[in-house]
């Protein structure tokens, strides 16, 4: 135990060395932007506030597997910051001159918004705050270099492939028809507005003619923006074109606090270097399904097995890859909070999980009230113990979860599996299991664009 914790500190004092440098470091190749706070936790009681992350995380569940079709649809550093609502964030700043917003970091989408307008509405969202004055908007009459965006711009093309101008044709010089209106669905609601094209300020490179949304109203969303890292061709990422992007997500301790880590957008040669420590898995061919073309915009991973206190969960295989119609498979998603699986997948998992607990008494009524399951009363017991989970995927990469990534307090002296089924109807198609925020909480992940693949390891963000 003294050789870890000596490694440990060795490794924290390491990263904070190298945090320190940071100012100095003026590749054109990274970018760097921090993950910043949002509002303050809706829910003070505890089980209210886990039974809101457990249900705001089914309902991105539901969404991630049957995605809704939108209608006629270089390193750069930044912070990063954990929120009580579930979420990661980052400031983005975009115009001329510039405003700063925050967006909440979604690698699940592609499409990046922000708030709109003098009259932007937030339907439903009082439980992120008070009144929707306090959402900061972006006003695109102070910006010099925002345009609506044309219906023969290419960009437009980017949210509506098979997009058609009447009346307009390639080349016209008169032709002033707008790219369509969007409305871009998600788990707990959606947002709706135009597209425009401005300009993008990050800590190194100003990036003019970038597509972003310009939402007026949006409901049951944090009250912030939205910065789209899937794999489509309108993610940040791609716009950017990038090879290779990473972050590390702060405990859930340090929620709506000045406390930040860092999300690393990577180009050029820099993006061939291995990461030291980093173990990978090769990503997943995305199914590609008629009418479901959000699932392109998902990491697919190669999830082969989950052990539980050492013993393998007799998993079936056709849970673990997706097939040709879309069920099936593993996604990785900061969007998500807690991971969500198929509930025959769940059953099994949580089962095993079950039968390894000796010794503390399960709380059904805490259950009920923060819907999440198994919940024990570890009351009198100064160290709990509990069961390992280990998630281990194709490559050889395994990830041996900390517990305070996979149980949560809730309430006095009681723990609750932050694992969820999702419980919903049997659905045709959809990723078996999404792997969500809460688990990777101090890792260190990595999206290898250029390479195909997947890393992880674990360190302390903060």
């Amino acid at each position: 135990m003294a050789s870890s914790s000596s490694s440990s500190s060795s490794s924290l004092l390491l990263f904070l060395s190298l945090l320190l440098l940071l100012p100095y470091i003026t590749s054109s190749n990274i970018i760097t932007i921090p993950i910043s706070h949002l509002p303050k936790n809706p829910h003070p009681d505890p089980y209210q506030h886990l039974s809101y992350l457990a249900n705001s995380s089914l309902k991105r569940a539901h969404h991630l597997k049957n995605p809704q079709t939108t209608p006629p649809h270089t390193n750069i550093k930044t912070p990063l910051f954990s929120n009580s609502y579930g979420g990661y964030s980052i400031p983005l700043s975009f115009g001329t001159p510039p405003q700063t917003l925050p967006f909440m970091m979604d690698t699940g989408s592609d499409l990046t918004w922000f708030p709109c307008g003098k009259n932007y509405q937030c339907i439903n969202c009082s439980t992120y705050l008070n009144n929707t004055a306090e959402v900061k908007s972006f006003i695109p009459n102070l910006s010099s270099s925002s345009e609506p965006l044309a219906c023969l711009n290419p960009k437009c093309a980017m949210v509506y492939p098979k997009i058609h101008c009447p009346d307009c044709k390639l080349g016209s010089k008169n032709c002033t028809r707008r790219c369509p209106w969007y409305t871009y669905p998600y788990g707990s609601g959606d947002t709706s507005g135009s597209l425009l094209s401005e300009t993008l300020h990050l800590p190194n490179r100003r990036v003019p003619d970038f597509l972003v949304g310009c939402s007026i109203r949006a409901s049951d969303q944090p009250a912030a923006g939205i910065a789209g890292l899937g794999r489509g061709p309108a993610s940040l990422p791609t716009q950017l074109a990038v090879k290779k992007f990473s972050y590390c997500l702060l405990s859930r301790l340090f929620d709506d606090t000045n406390k930040s880590s860092s999300l690393v957008l990577v180009g050029g040669k820099d993006s061939v270097k291995k990461t030291k420590g980093i173990s990978y898995t090769p990503f997943v061919k995305n199914p590609e399904v008629p009418g479901k073309g959000a699932f392109l915009t998902y990491y697919y991973v190669g999830l082969s097995r989950i052990t539980v206190g050492g013993r393998r969960v007799k998993i079936p295989y056709r849970y673990l890859r997706p097939d040709k119609n879309g069920s099936g498979g593993t996604i990785v998603d900061s969007g998500t909070t807690f991971t969500h699986m198929a509930p025959e997948v769940f059953e099994l998992v949580a089962g095993e999980f079950e039968k390894l607990i000796k010794g503390y008494k399960r709380v059904e009524e805490v259950e009920a009230l923060t819907r999440l399951r198994p919940c024990y009363n570890v009351s009198g017991i100064e160290t709990p113990m509990f069961p390992s989970v280990t998630f281990h995927f194709k490559g050889g990469a395994e990830m041996a979860l900390p517990e305070e990534n996979y149980m949560a307090p809730a309430g006095w002296k009681v723990l609750c599996l932050t694992i969820r089924g999702d419980n919903l109807p049997v659905i045709s198609s959809g990723p078996s299991i999404i792997l969500g925020s809460f688990q990777m909480q101090n890792y260190h992940v990595e999206y290898d664009l250029q390479n195909e693949r997947f890393g992880f390891k674990q360190q302390q963000c903060n």
